[in-house]
């Protein structure tokens, strides 16, 4: 049953949970070394080890992409075009905008918004395969405009295959663990090289990312997932609901309440329990539930949500909008009792690609920015320039630059000189 704590009890939960990322780490070396040696080769042995494969090359042919759109079942292929639409239509209010405006007299400045390149997104097909994870990851790069979108997924059911044909995927690749993810660090003859990575995945595509980036982009270092939710009423079987939507994602997974109500907290309880007795996924959100998750008394609402940004939770719920004023570390917020943390997990929009163990403090979820470049752009006349040489000169000689301070000295001059 879950553990119901007082606030003395709350570094018990919100302790830094072990991921075996140094053994993940010392496992996946190897690896990466020899698919950057060995290319297709290497990745074709350990598709077969590991992702159970059997055929000659891993690229997906779209013939089969396109046999899978057309056995998608009419009620997915309805629920998918849903959800894709706000997905696609809330990373087009994301996406930077083009501008530029008079910094100073004769100092014009301004950004341009470019795609990259190319880009991959690991989707993960293990316990769950993730159709709406391709959504998430594929949807924001088309949006962002990135011409070359590759998809890997190393058990992919035909929804994966229907959906990356639909959603834009120009590449499909059935691979899996720290072999996909070095495939596309480095490039092989089949698998394009990208600009960056994104998705989630296991403890092994994790180390694979973190041993990679630098080499490549990536989006962040996921670990188990987790809910943070906040109140001190409500109804208990709705809570108790939503903690076990998130328990049943893994055993790793954390679920916790903030309440001031003990009566709260016993309802919850007792209602996980009754709902845990039917639920298909028992056997997992069991055991997230008993070992990494709890209920925690508080002194009030005010407290829960200190207590919330020394966490930084990836999925924060908050009873009304008075409290949002004071998050500053969340990965992604749910406002009310009728806004579930699966509605963001599929549907409403937002990215359900968000970072964890605490990452909620650095950055936000997965979002078009990933995919685009901000490029800042000056243009500065002889007026201006003439007004800003004294301010350039005069630092860069402090620095003891002399060549930066001629070259605007050379300019100013010729000005002068007319």
């Amino acid at each position: 049953m879950i553990r119901i704590l007082s606030i003395r009890g709350i570094d018990r939960v919100f302790g830094p949970r072990a991921h075996r990322m140094e053994e993940a780490e010392t496992a996946v070396r190897p690896i990466l070394e020899d698919v950057r040696k060995r290319g297709d080769a290497a990745v074709l042995e350990y598709a077969k080890r590991f992702d159970g494969f059997a055929e000659g090359s891993v690229r997906v042919e779209q013939r089969l992409l396109d046999r899978a759109v057309r056995a998608l079942p009419a009620e997915f292929r309805k629920a998918m075009e849903q959800a894709s639409a706000n997905i696609r239509a809330f990373a087009q209010m994301q996406l930077p905008a083009q501008k530029f405006r008079n910094i100073a007299p004769g100092v014009r400045a301004g950004q341009i918004v470019r795609p990259l390149d190319s880009v991959a997104a690991y989707i993960p097909s293990g316990r769950y395969p993730l159709p709406s994870t391709l959504m998430m990851t594929v949807i924001p790069a088309v949006v962002a405009g990135v011409k070359q979108i590759s998809v890997a997924s190393p058990r992919p059911v035909p929804e994966i295959y229907g959906t990356a044909k639909l959603t834009g995927a120009t590449h499909v690749f059935r691979m899996g663990g720290a072999h996909a993810i070095a495939a596309f660090a480095y490039g092989t003859k089949t698998i394009p090289k990208a600009d960056r990575i994104v998705g989630p995945g296991n403890i092994y595509v994790a180390a694979a990312k973190k041993l990679l980036a630098g080499e490549v982009g990536i989006d962040f270092i996921a670990g188990p997932t987790e809910v943070l939710i906040i109140a001190a009423d409500g109804d208990p079987q709705h809570i108790a609901a939503d903690m076990l939507a998130q328990a049943e994602h893994d055993a790793d997974a954390a679920a916790v309440l903030l309440t001031p109500s003990r009566e709260l907290a016993k309802a919850v309880a007792a209602a996980i329990e009754t709902r845990l007795a039917d639920l298909p996924t028992a056997a997992v959100a069991r055991q997230a539930i008993d070992r990494n998750s709890a209920i925690i008394l508080v002194g009030s609402l005010e407290e829960a949500i200190e207590i919330s940004n020394r966490f930084a939770p990836e999925h924060l719920s908050i009873p009304n909008n008075a409290l949002l004023a004071g998050v500053r570390h969340a990965g992604s917020v749910f406002i009310g009792p009728f806004s579930p943390e699966a509605a963001g997990d599929y549907a409403s929009g937002p990215n359900h690609v968000l970072p964890t163990g605490g990452a909620a403090r650095i950055r936000g979820g997965l979002s078009v920015c990933d995919f685009v470049k901000v490029i800042s752009v000056q243009e500065i006349s002889s007026a201006g320039l003439r007004a800003l040489a004294p301010a350039i000169t005069t630092l860069a000689r402090a620095e003891g630059l002399e060549a930066h301070a001629r070259s605007v000295e050379a300019r100013t001059e010729k000005i002068r000189r007319g």
